[in-house]
């Protein structure tokens, strides 16, 4: 069971609830790092109505997590964050990890180019996509098996490692053999064969949110790869539909705070397509580590108005580089370093 304390709560109302829970079996943890003490309760004999925690003083919520279709992705499993090491990059830990990149690869001159740019400015992985999905048939499908090759030779150059998109579980082996992470995109969310396909790789996994996808199923599908015994999953807030724009997504803050609160694993944002227009990404991306966001996923190309996919959202290399120093700022307010 998770125990949601109000924000600010009187130190005596919080060791009222540790008392409780004593009483009632439970072994108790208090989550750190957030505004709102969390307390995570285990080890109860029996089932324990949530009521009676809800009806003390200074308790905002308590959520029976047994009753959950995830476990293995919850606080309850594992009180504590979550750090998953791909290739020497930690998602979780006080690092604030920065993935950059073009949306599709076009090109291994250019990419390389990309690559020692982002590198220099701060990145820590090479985002970049060999299979593109896309709304349209008609549009940019990307390069396919020459996109990877030409991933792993700006690799082998820059020393960056890779984060990429598998679409399909028969193209799993051959992502995997470039991919330091392995990206399962909005649209693949649900996709059960692909999710446990790539478990199996025991590559870290960035697991993006669909756009209509509650906090729930945005998690039952993490725990997919997770019970396939591969811990390696960051999860990535890209955006749903509002009536701003219904053609379109966008970033949803209050999804960063409740994936954190409810999981103890890692949480990233796409701040390019949770926003689709390249003068909202700055903001986005730094309202996303406002928020708790362990890192973000950026696309940038060196000519974005020429760019073969998404140019629309994606920030030049100087755009890049003032957003990085602007996080390199922000970054020890909220206990991080970049």
């Amino acid at each position: 069971m998770l125990i949601i304390m109000e924000a600010g709560c009187a130190q005596e109302l919080l060791q009222a609830v540790l008392r409780k829970a004593a009483d009632l079996g439970f072994q108790a943890a208090v989550i750190p790092g957030f505004q709102n003490p969390i307390l995570a309760l285990t080890g109860a004999a029996g089932p324990v109505d949530p009521g009676v925690f809800e009806a003390m003083p200074g308790v905002r919520e308590a959520l029976d997590v047994s009753r959950l279709h995830y476990r293995l992705g919850s606080r309850a499993f594992k009180p504590a964050d979550s750090v998953i090491d791909a290739s020497g990059v930690r998602f979780g830990a006080k690092e604030f990890v920065v993935a950059a990149g073009p949306c599709a690869v076009e090109d291994e001159d250019q990419l390389l180019r990309i690559a020692r740019g982002v590198k220099a400015a701060g990145a820590r992985m090479l985002r970049g996509g060999a299979f593109k999905p896309r709304s349209s048939p008609y549009s940019f499908q990307g390069l396919g098996t020459e996109g990877l090759k030409m991933l792993a030779a700006v690799k082998k150059e820059t020393g960056l490692p890779v984060v990429t998109e598998a679409t399909d579980q028969r193209m799993v082996a051959a992502v995997s053999e470039v991919a330091d992470v392995i990206q399962i995109g909005a649209r693949n969310m649900q996709n059960i064969a692909l999710l446990r396909e790539t478990a199996r790789t025991r590559r870290a996994v960035l697991l993006k949110r669909s756009p209509n996808a509650s906090l729930d199923e945005w998690l039952m599908a993490a725990e997919y790869i997770l019970k396939e015994g591969n811990p390696n999953v960051v999860l990535c807030e890209r955006g749903g539909r509002t009536a701003a724009d219904p053609s379109r997504s966008f970033l949803c803050p209050g999804m960063i705070l409740a994936a954190r609160e409810a999981s103890h694993l890692p949480v990233i944002a796409d701040p390019s397509h949770g926003g689709g227009r390249r003068r909202w990404v700055s903001s986005m991306a730094k309202a996303a580590a406002a928020l708790g966001a362990h890192g973000l996923i950026v696309e940038v190309h060196d000519q974005p108005e020429r760019a073969l996919s998404d140019g629309k959202q994606a920030l030049s290399l100087p755009e890049f580089e003032s957003l990085m120093d602007q996080l390199r700022a922000l970054a020890p307010a909220l206990g991080m370093s970049l």
